[in-house]
């Protein structure tokens, strides 16, 4: 698809693989970036040309109608939606407490906000020349990691939910639907499970997402995404054994 004037909309724009999309985007697009904290949704836009703010916490139904309303009324609507923001426990199934609590807050924005998101735009975005939806899953939503329970299961029903967005939407309307898949990466919000020392920049990301769209690649499967995915479904208990070991 085409990567130049659009409108896109980036949650989670603030840090991480969403800032990093952002500012690969901005200087052929105009980037609205969405996060709880006007604070650093500001510092992360200050140096960067085209992009916009707009704080909202996507978990909230009322913040999504108020995001719709205010991007509908200042930017005449969007044509690209990247579902990027999330949530995750570090924990073990065997040992934790809690844990109904722990999957609530990750599917409800893992997941559950995805879903809502989508639905509010989607009238808009079919309404586009050309438009797209990007949701970002994880390596973990094709082999679930046991430090990360959960977020596993956010991700893969992500994952499925994306596949079939995607099959229903090819049918009657010009909407793409892409799902970017990255392994862990160097940002705050993976430093728990090791991110800082052993993940992939999240420009590695932003780019490989960036040539994805000029070529209509909709499963974006990052970095060692794809060794594992393959190595998944050609054998997938010795997989799923080396995954977490």
């Amino acid at each position: 698809m085409n990567i130049t004037n659009n409108t896109i909309l980036i949650t989670g724009g603030g840090s991480g693989i969403g800032l990093e999309i952002a500012k690969v985007l901005s200087p052929a697009n105009k980037i609205i970036i969405v996060g709880r904290t006007k604070e650093k949704l500001d510092e992360a836009a200050k140096d960067l040309e085209n992009v916009f703010t707009v704080q909202a916490d996507i978990t909230n139904e009322a913040d999504i109608d108020r995001l719709y309303e205010e991007v509908k009324t200042t930017f005449g609507g969007i044509n690209i939606l990247i579902n990027n923001a999330g949530n995750a426990y570090v924990y073990n199934l065997a040992d934790a407490g809690d844990i109904y609590s722990k999957a609530l807050a990750e599917f409800t924005t893992n997941y559950f906000a995805p879903i809502r998101l989508t639905d509010k735009f989607l009238p808009i975005l079919k309404e586009q020349k050309e438009a797209a939806i990007v949701n970002v899953s994880s390596i973990v939503g094709l082999v679930p990691g046991s430090h990360v329970p959960t977020y596993s299961d956010s991700k893969a029903a992500l994952h499925s939910h994306t596949r079939l967005l995607r099959y229903e939407l090819a049918k009657n309307t010009g909407v793409k639907v892409f799902e970017l898949m990255p392994p862990l990466v160097n940002t705050d919000f993976s430093a728990e499970i090791g991110g800082k020392e052993n993940g992939i920049p999240a420009s590695e990301v932003a780019n490989d997402l960036l040539k994805a769209l000029q070529e209509d690649i909709y499963e974006i499967r990052v970095g060692n995404t794809e060794l594992v995915y393959n190595n998944y479904f050609a054998a997938t208990e010795d997989a799923f054994a080396t995954f977490n070991s």
